[in-house]
């Protein structure tokens, strides 16, 4: 297949790897010029992806947000007018079902399939073609991002042939995933004030019942205090934004989730916001006056 990769961030690097991998042609596309020219060295096409997208089989996005996925979609740069029909939009993208629903309906309007395809691993899974997607849609769009989702999922979670079903499955995996590093942040700085430090925290911790994936991973952030995002604090703030969104147009209470929201606004608000999610740790540690591992913690 002929793909677009739009997003050429942590996350939607190893997308476009793993399909150059897998044999694909690639046409690779980030706001970042020196991603795409890195991108390219790698065996990118050396095309603009607005000039060949009539040639694309599939588009995946894999930008930020919901407002730079429609300002590639149907915005400024409109690339949905310049496929050609019967391509596949593959959108990658934490969004709210309700976003989800109306690019899908648009790009049917434009004769293009949409598949709401929302992933979770992080960027060494994305690397590795060996992330989860929670995906759904109408059965010839499967068909037809299927060769793409082999090459970039270990796992595809196939939820239904609505639009929007994708979307409000990540948004309950993101619940959680962002209650779990917060609520690390709070144990491995509580345990800190109770003579455990760090090191020892994870050492135990891993091995008993109050463990988690997200603290396994995003402990031994803060246990080496090295804090090179590989997922920000401030994607938080959206994703953890979108659930809440969600849960209030349901009249679903959820305290924890906006407890744990509270703790990643405050790491924005210290200037953190760029700084790997484990940063919200440095919240409780400022609070508390403790110093965390690693200089200037």
């Amino acid at each position: 297949m002929k793909i677009g990769v739009v997003g050429l961030g942590s996350m939607g690097y190893g997308i476009a790897n793993s399909l150059l991998r897998s044999g694909h042609q690639v046409v690779g596309a980030d706001v970042n010029p020196d991603a795409v020219s890195r991108f390219r060295a790698e065996g990118g096409l050396q095309e603009d992806i607005a000039s060949t997208a009539v040639d694309l089989n599939a588009l995946v996005i894999v930008v930020l947000n919901a407002a730079q996925a429609e300002d590639v979609l149907f915005g400024n740069q409109g690339l949905v007018d310049k496929l050609s029909l019967g391509s596949v939009v593959i959108l990658c993208v934490t969004v709210s079902p309700e976003y989800a629903r109306s690019a899908a309906e648009r790009c049917a309007m434009r004769g293009i399939d949409f598949l709401d395809a929302p992933i979770s691993g992080g960027s060494v899974k994305a690397a590795q073609g060996k992330l989860s997607v929670k995906a759904s849609g109408a059965p010839e769009a499967f068909r037809k991002a299927q060769p793409a989702l082999d090459a970039i999922a270990e796992t595809v979670f196939e939820l239904g042939d609505s639009v929007g079903t994708g979307s409000a499955m990540k948004a309950v995996n993101q619940m959680l995933a962002g209650t779990h590093i917060a609520a690390m942040a709070e144990a491995i700085t509580f345990g800190m004030t109770q003579g455990i430090d760090p090191a020892t925290f994870m050492k135990v911790i891993p091995r008993c019942a109050g463990t988690s994936w997200m603290l396994e991973n995003r402990g031994p952030h803060v246990v080496s205090g090295d804090y090179t995002a590989h997922s920000a604090v401030d994607i938080w703030l959206k994703d953890l934004g979108i659930v809440l969104d969600a849960a209030r147009a349901s009249k679903f209470a959820t305290p924890v989730t906006a407890a744990a929201l509270q703790q990643f606004l405050a790491a924005s608000g210290m200037g953190l916001g760029r700084e790997d999610d484990a940063a919200v740790a440095k919240v409780y540690a400022r609070n508390a006056g403790l110093q965390l591992p690693g200089a200037g913690n």
